[in-house]
């Protein structure tokens, strides 16, 4: 994707065509993909995908409240804008909307990816595979996961913005699977960011597979972890799973709005979480996974304080939203494509770091669980239980990290998890990946200090 058609699109023709109703936008996009998935030390799957596309939208107020027509198409022909305006409108007042000056937010990128040839990227996902089998034993599986893709879009609406911009993303994907005496355990890391090929070579691909396997490994011969009710440090190290899946939804205005996060609706201006949490979700922060320059409503993006000192103090709202609860947005509505609408959700959620040294956290711990990494897990956001796995956990005795134990689990409520907490590390750690949400995935970062929590329930079990 080297010409930016975008770029050529007479943005006359669109501010026509977003005329006629309280809001109107047309959202134009162009993105390319491209895929490798490395299996049985050989290239199992290649691929690539490219699309182009326009969609518009139309909010009207009405009787029963703000009424949504939309419509898209495969085509960044500015003349179709006009058509799909007809059939979504049909014959209301035609006119052109005065616009602004250009705002135009381009992710940083030192090393197109597009560059880098097919050979060195297979290249590399052979050396992660042959020296993750030669140096550990046990291996019995590695999956190596490479994705690339670029993005350009140009939003103008109504209130006469026009927003263009282009991003660039890779990802890596390392699951690592050994199995003694009929025993599997895993490893898993996830590399990359809202860079080039850069992203890539920065985060030490092969330490990083080098470390997975070494811990799936290592869990073959620990023991199960002590189940019960415990003293529970999660470290930095494990990044922000936890944060964003126990918590993160539940903050989503239209959950908030539709009943489905009871926790907080209604909630605002008093104690939600612990004195010393604060909860930020920011889309500015460079080369985040997350981050973008403006939300896919238009609005520009901005730092959003979610949970300051233990008390709740917004939401993350999009253009709907907010219109529903009669305030601004505060620039977090966000959409897989072209042909998706606008909801609101996180970019790169966070739990500022504390004041507490985390060597000291684990020194106060008598007995307990250490969690260095998080796996995958389940998350009710209606009610905010979830089950969290373990990738790599220690038992802690005495105030010093003991032994590696396998198969912990962690159980809670997210939101009686924050109120819990009672020690914040001044360091913080970061995981990346794709938040899916209403059949919409977006990419996301979220982060966490070490914290402790004094009782939360882990499933284990003694040999």
């Amino acid at each position: 994707m080297k010409e930016n058609t975008l770029a050529c699109v007479p943005q006359d023709v669109l501010a026509s065509a977003v005329f006629g109703a309280d809001y109107g936008e047309a959202f134009l996009e162009e993105s390319s993909s491209s895929g490798l998935r490395f299996e049985d030390s050989r290239v199992d799957e290649a691929a690539t995908s490219s699309e182009r596309g326009m969609g518009l939208r139309f909010l009207r107020r009405g009787a029963k409240g703000l009424e949504t027509l939309q419509g898209s198409a495969n085509t960044l022909d500015a003349q179709e804008a006009l058509r799909l305006r007809g059939s979504l409108l049909g014959n209301a007042k035609t006119g052109q909307v005065a616009l602004k000056e250009p705002l135009t937010w381009r992710a940083p990128m030192r090393l197109d990816p597009q560059t880098i040839p097919l050979d060195d990227k297979i290249s590399l996902l052979r050396r992660i595979d042959r020296e993750v089998r030669s140096q550990f034993p046990h291996i019995r599986q590695v999956t190596l996961s490479y994705s690339e893709g670029r993005k350009r879009v140009l939003l103008v609406n109504s209130e006469g913005a026009q927003c263009s911009a282009s991003r660039s993303a890779v990802l890596l994907s390392i699951s690592v699977v050994a199995e003694k005496d009929s025993i599997l355990q895993t490893g898993h890391a996830v590399l990359g960011g809202l860079k080039g090929y850069e992203a890539l070579l920065e985060s030490r691909p092969l330490a990083a597979a080098r470390a997975a396997a070494s811990r799936a490994v290592a869990k073959l011969s620990a023991p199960k972890a002590k189940a019960g009710e415990m003293t529970v440090v999660i470290s930095s190290t494990a990044g922000g799973t936890l944060i964003h899946e126990a918590v993160g939804h539940s903050l989503e205005a239209d959950l908030v709005q539709e009943g489905t996060s009871p926790a907080y609706a209604g909630k605002l201006k008093s104690q939600v979480a612990a004195p010393n949490i604060t909860v930020i979700d920011d889309p500015t922060l460079p080369g985040a996974r997350g981050s973008f320059g403006f939300d896919d409503d238009g609005i520009p993006s901005r730092a959003t304080t979610l949970i300051k000192n233990g008390i709740l103090v917004d939401y993350l709202y999009d253009r709907v939203t907010a219109h529903k609860d009669g305030r601004p947005s505060n620039g977090h509505g966000r959409r897989e494509s072209f042909q998706a609408r606008p909801i609101p959700r996180m970019s790169n959620l966070y739990i500022a770091p504390g004041t507490d040294d985390p060597k000291q956290i684990l020194r106060e711990v008598k007995s307990g669980l250490l969690v260095t990494r998080m796996g995958g897990g389940q998350v009710n956001t209606a009610t905010g239980e979830f089950v969290f796995e373990v990738d790599e956990g220690y038992a802690i005795e005495d105030g010093k990290v003991q032994r590696l134990v396998r198969d912990a689990n962690l159980m809670g409520v997210g939101a009686e998890v924050l109120r819990a907490i009672d020690r914040v590390g001044w360091d913080i750690g970061w995981d990346i990946g794709t938040c899916g949400k209403d059949g919409q995935g977006v990419p996301v970062s979220d982060g966490m200090p070490t914290i402790r929590i004094p009782s939360l329930l882990v499933g284990g079990g003694h040999d």
